[in-house]
């Protein structure tokens, strides 16, 4: 048995319903895409890395993503009944590299879902706190002794809430999911229309304070920015993951994910202007960046109505993740490579209600103890590294297999292409701390741990 020995994924006809048009594909992309990373993290990433210049570090993110997305669109057109990375590395290069793949995703997943839990929490304490409320210090922050802070409690209660909720039926709350993207869009329109007419140039004057950085090992400047800016567009890949109920998918997976990231990075250009237009850099380190912005400029009703959205919203974007989550560790665990308790699925709602429980409990310490900056970065690097896996797979698939088909998506430049990204996604991974790399080769090796030690025996293929 070889730890490249490879999954036969066949191009037969999906057994469910294909219905999702082009526009569905659209709207999910952008709907997985705008939350915490537009709400959040554009203000620690201007006051910490890159300043005014941050329009520069979401462009040059979205490139590199865009790269990644096209390398997406043809695998889905080639394997349209097999979604995501775990699938296509299976298919393409082996076991092993599918199985880290999948440890990935998960470890991605795990910690956006954490992340969304605590960005959702920073709105509604900045909403509570416009009300003159606040929470014990000691509830009210990630795990820090010497600021006083022991648990950020509201992450964690929110997390036991989407828990339960999937235990029980979550269809008609992923559908809400799909709604709430016009909610979204109205919220930062009011940001853009209000912060148009408060816009002070003065506050670009010093355009790019940390320089552009350094291409690999860089702390701070553009280049740093851009890489914990593609946290923001963390879920494009969702798409894919819905192969099989896409009409016509190998036209629509490709448009929808292009036009959703061309969508997306306009408005996070957009919003990033806004942003530093209208509060100096300097000042946006804080968790709720618009609607702290909004108060700042003493638009207190925008700003409490970007507040609710951002509350509605991010915990939407949570329960998707969430689902999305134990259903990753339900298509390991039913493959082999986790225990088989994780396959189990409950006799009343038909849910794998192990996977989902491990999830939560998961999740829920992660949101609770640590600070969203650090959860925000090991699901870029994580991210990062699959891409690069992602990208040496389509280089094996070209070899292997030849070209697409006539009807296929067919990404240009193989194999040039595919090296550049994998140079662009090694540079933003070299932008981390020694802590990110640190978190991320202990995940390595424990993922590997588990798969020498169970999932190579455990596997069914």
């Amino acid at each position: 048995m070889s730890i490249f020995r490879k999954k036969d994924v066949g191009l037969s006809q999906t057994e469910m319903k294909r219905h999702l048009t082009l526009r569905d594909v659209v709207l999910l992309g952008i709907g997985a895409m705008v939350g915490t990373g537009i709400f959040t993290i554009t203000g620690t990433a201007a006051s910490t890395l890159a300043g005014p210049a941050l329009i520069i570090s979401v462009l040059i993110s979205a490139v590199c993503v865009g790269m990644s997305a096209i390398f997406f669109a043809e695998f889905a057109s080639r394997y349209p009944s097999a979604g995501g990375v775990y699938g296509y590395l299976y298919a393409s290069w082996g076991e092993y590299p599918a199985w880290m793949g999948g440890w990935l995703t998960m470890i991605v997943f795990m910690n956006a879902v954490s992340s969304v839990a605590s960005g959702w929490g920073a709105y509604l304490k900045g909403l509570l706190a416009s009300f003159g409320l606040q929470l014990p210090k000691a509830i009210s922050g990630p795990f820090n002794p010497s600021q006083g802070t022991y648990i950020d409690l509201l992450p964690v209660l929110v997390l036991v809430l989407v828990t339960a909720l999937l235990l029980m039926d979550s269809k008609q709350v992923l559908r809400l999911n799909s709604l709430l993207v016009v909610l979204k869009f109205s919220a930062l329109a009011v940001f853009i229309l209000v912060g148009l007419f408060h816009l002070n140039p003065d506050n670009w004057a010093n355009f790019a304070p940390f320089g552009f950085g350094q291409i690999y090992g860089g702390k701070t400047g553009i280049m740093a920015g851009a890489s914990l800016m593609f946290f923001g567009f963390l879920g494009f890949e969702s798409i894919s993951m819905t192969v099989d109920e896409i009409k016509e998918p190998q036209k629509n997976v490709p448009r929808g994910i292009i036009l959703a990231l061309i969508i997306v990075a306009s408005l996070y250009a957009v919003v990033s202007l806004v942003l530093t237009g209208v509060v100096h850099y300097t000042k946006l380190n804080v968790d709720d960046a618009v609607a702290y912005a909004l108060r700042y400029i003493g638009v207190s009703w925008a700003a409490n109505y970007v507040s609710v959205v951002a509350i509605m919203t991010l915990i939407t974007v949570c329960i998707s993740m969430a689902y999305a989550l134990s259903r990753m560790v339900y298509s390991l665990a039913r493959d082999g490579f986790l225990p088989q308790t994780f396959q189990k699925v409950s006799k009343t709602h038909k849910v794998p209600h192990y996977a989902t429980l491990l999830t939560g409990i998961l999740s829920a310490i992660s949101s609770g103890i640590f600070s969203l900056a650090n959860m925000a970065s090991l699901v870029n690097i994580s991210t990062l590294a699959y891409l690069v896996l992602l990208a040496i797979a389509l280089i094996i698939l070209r070899k292997d297999k030849g070209l697409p088909q006539k009807d296929e998506f067919k990404v240009p430049f193989v194999p040039v292409l595919p090296i550049l990204s994998i140079i662009v996604c090694l540079s933003f991974m070299s932008q981390y701390s020694w802590q990110t790399w640190s978190a991320f080769g202990i995940a390595v090796l424990i993922g590997s741990a588990i798969y020498a030690f169970y999932g190579y025996k455990h596997s069914k293929y």
